[in-house]
Protein backbone atom coordinates (compact mmCIF):
# COMPACT_ATOMS: atom_id res chain seq x y z
CA UNK A 1 0.00 0.00 0.00
CA UNK A 2 1.53 3.38 -0.92
CA UNK A 3 0.99 6.32 2.08
CA UNK A 4 -1.81 8.83 0.85
CA UNK A 5 0.79 11.31 1.11
CA UNK A 6 2.65 9.73 -1.32
CA UNK A 7 -0.15 8.88 -4.16
CA UNK A 8 1.52 10.35 -7.53
CA UNK A 9 3.10 8.78 -10.33
CA UNK A 10 5.51 5.70 -10.00
CA UNK A 11 8.52 8.94 -10.53
CA UNK A 12 9.20 12.34 -9.92
CA UNK A 13 10.07 15.02 -11.94
CA UNK A 14 8.32 18.16 -10.54
CA UNK A 15 10.14 20.97 -9.31
CA UNK A 16 11.62 20.14 -6.17
CA UNK A 17 10.20 21.81 -2.71
CA UNK A 18 13.45 22.91 -1.21
CA UNK A 19 13.83 22.30 2.50
CA UNK A 20 13.55 25.41 4.51
CA UNK A 21 14.63 24.22 8.10
CA UNK A 22 18.27 22.06 7.07
CA UNK A 23 21.06 24.35 5.90
CA UNK A 24 23.00 23.67 2.87
CA UNK A 25 26.08 21.11 3.35
CA UNK A 26 29.42 21.76 1.67
CA UNK A 27 33.16 20.70 1.68
CA UNK A 28 34.15 23.36 4.37
CA UNK A 29 31.46 22.52 6.81
CA UNK A 30 33.03 19.04 7.89
CA UNK A 31 35.58 18.89 10.88
CA UNK A 32 38.73 17.44 11.59
CA UNK A 33 37.89 14.07 12.69
CA UNK A 34 35.40 13.02 9.39
CA UNK A 35 36.80 10.54 7.11
CA UNK A 36 37.74 12.45 4.12
CA UNK A 37 38.88 10.87 0.71
CA UNK A 38 41.69 14.41 0.31
CA UNK A 39 41.31 14.75 -3.22
CA UNK A 40 41.59 17.83 -4.52
CA UNK A 41 40.08 18.19 -8.00
CA UNK A 42 36.73 15.13 -7.23
CA UNK A 43 35.00 17.90 -5.16
CA UNK A 44 34.99 20.28 -7.43
CA UNK A 45 34.34 18.53 -10.69
CA UNK A 46 31.46 16.51 -8.52
CA UNK A 47 30.05 19.56 -6.83
CA UNK A 48 29.34 21.09 -10.74
CA UNK A 49 27.56 17.51 -12.00
CA UNK A 50 25.62 17.84 -8.45
CA UNK A 51 24.76 21.72 -9.82
CA UNK A 52 23.74 20.91 -13.21
CA UNK A 53 21.47 17.99 -11.78
CA UNK A 54 19.46 20.61 -9.79
CA UNK A 55 20.48 18.34 -6.57
CA UNK A 56 22.02 19.87 -3.38
CA UNK A 57 23.20 18.49 0.18
CA UNK A 58 22.06 19.86 3.63
CA UNK A 59 21.75 18.85 6.86
CA UNK A 60 24.56 18.64 8.99
CA UNK A 61 27.84 16.03 9.88
CA UNK A 62 28.73 15.81 13.45
CA UNK A 63 32.66 16.38 13.70
CA UNK A 64 33.31 12.69 14.47
CA UNK A 65 35.36 9.99 13.50
CA UNK A 66 33.65 6.73 13.30
CA UNK A 67 29.17 5.90 12.57
CA UNK A 68 26.92 3.86 10.97
CA UNK A 69 25.05 5.64 8.11
CA UNK A 70 21.75 4.70 6.71
CA UNK A 71 21.23 5.28 3.11
CA UNK A 72 17.62 5.25 2.29
CA UNK A 73 15.13 4.72 1.00
CA UNK A 74 16.90 3.08 -1.81
CA UNK A 75 14.36 2.33 -4.81
CA UNK A 76 16.38 2.79 -7.93
CA UNK A 77 19.90 2.39 -9.56
CA UNK A 78 19.36 6.06 -10.51
CA UNK A 79 20.08 6.46 -6.71
CA UNK A 80 23.26 6.37 -7.23
CA UNK A 81 23.49 9.04 -10.17
CA UNK A 82 22.90 11.72 -7.27
CA UNK A 83 23.94 9.85 -4.16
CA UNK A 84 27.79 9.56 -5.40
CA UNK A 85 28.42 13.23 -6.74
CA UNK A 86 27.10 14.41 -3.34
CA UNK A 87 29.59 12.17 -1.08
CA UNK A 88 32.59 13.34 -3.96
CA UNK A 89 31.39 17.30 -3.18
CA UNK A 90 31.63 17.26 0.22
CA UNK A 91 35.31 15.00 -0.23
CA UNK A 92 33.71 13.06 2.54
CA UNK A 93 34.81 8.93 2.90
CA UNK A 94 32.00 6.57 3.33
CA UNK A 95 33.07 3.27 2.99
CA UNK A 96 30.85 0.23 2.07
CA UNK A 97 31.62 -3.52 2.21
CA UNK A 98 32.18 -6.11 -0.96
CA UNK A 99 32.94 -9.62 -1.42
CA UNK A 100 36.85 -10.32 -0.51
CA UNK A 101 36.92 -11.88 -4.05
CA UNK A 102 36.79 -8.67 -5.86
CA UNK A 103 40.21 -7.74 -4.41
CA UNK A 104 41.96 -10.42 -6.12
CA UNK A 105 43.69 -8.24 -8.86
CA UNK A 106 45.82 -5.95 -7.70
CA UNK A 107 44.92 -3.05 -10.04
CA UNK A 108 41.08 -3.68 -9.47
CA UNK A 109 41.71 -3.89 -5.88
CA UNK A 110 43.49 -0.49 -5.65
CA UNK A 111 40.43 1.26 -7.44
CA UNK A 112 38.55 -0.51 -4.48
CA UNK A 113 40.44 0.96 -1.77
CA UNK A 114 40.29 4.16 -3.17
CA UNK A 115 36.54 4.36 -3.71
CA UNK A 116 36.21 2.70 -0.14
CA UNK A 117 35.20 -1.10 -0.47
CA UNK A 118 35.91 -2.94 2.63
CA UNK A 119 36.27 -6.58 1.80
CA UNK A 120 34.26 -8.97 3.78
CA UNK A 121 34.09 -12.76 3.00
CA UNK A 122 30.68 -13.16 2.88
CA UNK A 123 30.51 -17.36 2.63
CA UNK A 124 31.20 -17.74 6.51
CA UNK A 125 28.30 -17.64 8.29
CA UNK A 126 28.02 -15.18 11.07
CA UNK A 127 31.09 -13.58 10.24
CA UNK A 128 30.04 -10.62 8.39
CA UNK A 129 28.88 -8.89 11.66
CA UNK A 130 31.93 -9.77 13.73
CA UNK A 131 34.62 -8.67 10.74
CA UNK A 132 32.25 -5.14 10.65
CA UNK A 133 32.71 -4.70 14.70
CA UNK A 134 36.43 -5.44 13.89
CA UNK A 135 37.11 -2.91 11.49
CA UNK A 136 35.58 -0.09 14.09
CA UNK A 137 37.35 -1.61 16.92
CA UNK A 138 40.51 -1.11 15.19
CA UNK A 139 40.06 2.69 16.05
CA UNK A 140 40.91 4.73 12.40
CA UNK A 141 38.19 7.05 10.91
CA UNK A 142 35.41 4.83 9.35
CA UNK A 143 31.60 5.65 8.01
CA UNK A 144 30.33 2.70 7.09
CA UNK A 145 27.20 2.86 4.83
CA UNK A 146 24.51 0.03 4.85
CA UNK A 147 21.28 0.19 3.35
CA UNK A 148 18.67 -1.39 5.76
CA UNK A 149 16.16 -2.57 3.66
CA UNK A 150 18.57 -4.53 1.46
CA UNK A 151 16.82 -4.33 -1.63
CA UNK A 152 15.46 -1.66 -3.77
CA UNK A 153 11.75 -3.59 -4.35
CA UNK A 154 9.44 -2.81 -1.55
CA UNK A 155 9.90 -4.94 1.71
CA UNK A 156 8.16 -5.70 4.81
CA UNK A 157 11.50 -4.82 7.17
CA UNK A 158 14.58 -3.68 7.48
CA UNK A 159 17.28 -5.81 8.16
CA UNK A 160 18.49 -4.82 11.24
CA UNK A 161 22.21 -6.03 10.76
CA UNK A 162 22.87 -2.23 10.92
CA UNK A 163 21.96 -1.95 14.89
CA UNK A 164 23.78 -4.47 16.52
CA UNK A 165 26.82 -3.76 14.24
CA UNK A 166 26.20 -0.26 15.74
CA UNK A 167 25.66 -1.62 19.50
CA UNK A 168 28.27 -4.10 19.01
CA UNK A 169 31.25 -1.75 17.79
CA UNK A 170 29.81 1.25 20.16
CA UNK A 171 28.82 3.57 17.08
CA UNK A 172 26.18 5.96 16.63
CA UNK A 173 24.03 5.73 13.52
CA UNK A 174 23.52 8.62 11.14
CA UNK A 175 20.64 8.43 8.88
CA UNK A 176 20.96 9.69 5.73
CA UNK A 177 17.73 10.47 3.45
CA UNK A 178 17.37 10.68 -0.82
CA UNK A 179 14.58 12.95 -1.06
CA UNK A 180 12.91 13.52 -4.91
CA UNK A 181 10.84 15.58 -3.44
CA UNK A 182 13.15 18.23 -2.60
CA UNK A 183 16.12 16.81 -4.62
CA UNK A 184 18.41 16.86 -1.49
CA UNK A 185 20.37 14.38 -0.18
CA UNK A 186 19.91 15.26 3.85
CA UNK A 187 22.19 13.87 6.94
CA UNK A 188 19.55 14.00 9.56
CA UNK A 189 20.14 13.99 13.48
CA UNK A 190 22.61 11.06 15.11
CA UNK A 191 20.54 8.44 17.25
CA UNK A 192 22.71 6.33 19.63
CA UNK A 193 21.68 2.76 20.12
CA UNK A 194 20.56 1.99 23.79
CA UNK A 195 20.73 -1.44 23.37
CA UNK A 196 16.77 -1.42 23.09
CA UNK A 197 16.07 -2.05 19.21
CA UNK A 198 12.23 -1.72 19.85
CA UNK A 199 13.00 1.51 21.46
CA UNK A 200 15.36 2.95 18.64
CA UNK A 201 13.99 2.39 16.05
CA UNK A 202 10.79 4.59 16.10
CA UNK A 203 13.64 7.27 16.42
CA UNK A 204 15.13 6.44 13.12
CA UNK A 205 12.21 5.80 11.10
CA UNK A 206 10.34 8.99 12.53
CA UNK A 207 13.60 11.35 10.72
CA UNK A 208 12.54 9.66 7.40
CA UNK A 209 9.12 11.21 7.91
CA UNK A 210 7.58 13.14 4.41
CA UNK A 211 10.71 11.60 2.36
CA UNK A 212 10.11 10.51 -1.28
CA UNK A 213 11.69 7.79 -3.06
CA UNK A 214 12.03 7.47 -6.53
CA UNK A 215 9.47 4.85 -6.79
CA UNK A 216 6.98 4.74 -4.72
CA UNK A 217 5.53 1.67 -4.98
CA UNK A 218 9.07 0.21 -3.55
CA UNK A 219 8.91 2.56 -0.33
CA UNK A 220 9.73 0.11 2.54
CA UNK A 221 6.58 -0.95 5.09
CA UNK A 222 7.96 0.89 8.09
CA UNK A 223 8.59 4.12 6.10
CA UNK A 224 4.80 3.96 4.74
CA UNK A 225 3.89 3.48 8.12
CA UNK A 226 5.35 6.72 9.85
CA UNK A 227 3.99 8.68 7.24
CA UNK A 228 0.42 7.05 7.28
CA UNK A 229 0.60 7.59 11.21
CA UNK A 230 1.41 11.41 10.41
CA UNK A 231 -1.82 11.92 8.43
Amino acid sequence: MIPKIFNRSKSVVSKPARSKVLPKLSKKHLGDKVPKRGNKFAPVIASALLKASGWRTVGEIPNISQAVVLALPHTSNVDGIYAIPSLFALDIKISIMGKHTLFKVPVFAQLLNWIGVIPIDRGNKGSVLQASIDKFKIGEPLFLGLSPEGTRQYTESWKTGFYYLAVGAGVPILPVAMDYNTKEIRFMSLVYPTGDIEADLPKIYSQYKGVLPRHLARLSQPLQDINNAAE
